[in-house]
């Protein structure tokens, strides 16, 4: 991953780890279910954003080189992958 790239997602992960922290020290405190469910909510938003930005990174670089690349095995290797993900990332 490109090292600014990188850096902005150590940055949100560390972020997203307080929120946890968060998330647990509200249900220790029984805090209003609403309120915890806003939370989580939250911080899935904050993984997805940095899941996003993972696979940005991957795209343009790992599979725009193996798409350029002469070796058609490598090339359905990441295309499926990517597929996986995106099916993956649609399920509920």
């Amino acid at each position: 991953m490109e090292q600014m790239r990188h850096e902005q997602a150590q940055k949100r992960l560390k972020t997203i780890e307080g929120h946890i922290r968060g998330i647990q020290r509200m249900l220790d405190e029984n805090t209003y279910c609403i309120d915890v469910i806003r939370q989580i909510q939250a911080t899935q938003s904050a993984l997805n954003k940095v899941s996003q930005m993972v696979l940005e990174e991957h795209i343009h670089s790992c599979v725009i080189t193996a798409v350029r690349g002469e070796d058609a095995d490598e090339r359905e290797r990441v295309l499926s992958e990517i597929a996986e993900v995106y099916e993956a990332a649609t399920k509920v």
